[in-house]
């Protein structure tokens, strides 16, 4: 009899490990937010939710050639927020764990810490402690708390066939700075510093999350970290939904970038990642109100076939389940295709 072989990492990839651990965990009973939304939560009193949410930066894999230590420590705060964001809870406390390579001087510690302030004191929330080890490569992990009326939670779940689908801005810069950086592509200044920019200093939308949560009118969302196509996937197969996506929103600059190289604007609109807009699926009848209150941009609409379409002109093509995915993807392979 053969000898039986296990799948390395590499071969499972970022969410099969999830579904492993996930599947050694008892259940919390009458679990608020379901397992695989962006944030947890547990109820405390008067309607009154107590939202988690953790992740990891690490070098590696999450920062960038260009990206300094500041930035790099603001952004693991920063990516923590945007989830807050897409539930519509503002974040209140940030605890930071640090794994710090031994070469690291005092100045690099520093700017660690200017950069964990920066990017909690951007949203008003503030860093109040954390944990620090030795590491091989930097790594830091950030905890992010706030406190959300239960009502007002946006969760991935709830599209219904006829909402519409919008988002909080245009997509593709991020994919296209992060080229410009792996592959020290040549372009204008002004380009340079708007794609650039997107990777450097990313933002997240929390004061559109905390607006569409008040409105009562967001029947699902997620922030669009791991790619717009991923989140959409995301929303659909929590919500047993289809999406007909038909006007794809890229920016500007992103297809005058595209035109210079001969990429695919399509391609980095969809499939780039760490974007961190808000990706929502709205009430009909209450598209006006919100569009009143937050600035979105109308992409398609829920249909029941469960299926990803996008429709541009009188082509019609699937919308591919792919993203960012640690262990299967890294941050060249992710921005080279």
């Amino acid at each position: 009899m053969g000898e039986f072989q296990l799948n390395s990492v590499a071969e499972l990839g970022e969410r099969k490990i999830i579904d492993i651990i996930l599947g050694c965990l008892d259940l919390m009973p009458n679990i608020l937010i379901p397992f695989g939304d962006d944030v947890s939560a547990v109820n405390i009193e008067k309607g009154k939710l107590a939202v988690l949410k953790t992740d990891m930066l690490v070098s590696k894999t999450d920062v960038p050639l260009g990206m300094n230590l500041l930035q790099a420590a603001r952004k693991a705060v920063v990516i923590n927020i945007s989830d807050l964001a897409a539930k519509g809870v503002a974040p209140i406390a940030v605890l930071a764990s640090l794994g710090v390579p031994r070469n690291f001087n005092e100045k690099d510690i520093e700017q660690i810490g200017i950069g964990l302030n920066a990017g909690a004191r951007e949203y008003d929330a503030y860093v109040l402690g954390g944990d620090t080890s030795e590491a091989s490569d930097l790594v830091i992990s950030c905890a992010v708390f706030g406190i959300g009326e239960k009502k007002r939670i946006m969760l991935r779940s709830g599209a219904k066939p006829g909402d519409i689908v919008a988002v909080t801005g245009s997509f593709g810069k991020t994919s296209a700075g992060l080229k410009i950086l792996l592959e020290n592509l040549s372009v204008p200044t002004k380009l340079r510093r708007c794609l650039v920019g997107n990777v450097l200093m990313p933002h997240a939308r929390l004061d559109e999350g905390l607006a569409l949560a008040q409105t009562g009118a967001v029947t699902a969302a997620i922030d669009s970290s791991d790619g717009l196509a991923w989140s959409l996937h995301e929303i659909s197969r929590a919500s047993g939904v289809g999406l007909e996506i038909s006007n794809l929103p890229i920016a500007d600059e992103v297809s005058e970038f595209a035109k210079m190289y001969k990429f695919d604007p399509v391609e980095l609109g969809l499939y780039g990642g760490e974007e961190y807009e808000l990706a929502v699926t709205v009430k009909p009848r209450l598209w006006k109100k919100v569009s009143e209150k937050v600035s979105l941009i109308r992409i398609g609409q829920v249909i029941e076939e469960k299926a990803l379409v996008l429709k541009m002109g009188k082509k019609t093509s699937s919308i591919e389940a792919r993203g960012w995915e640690h262990f299967k993807t890294s941050l060249a392979e992710s921005y080279s295709r």
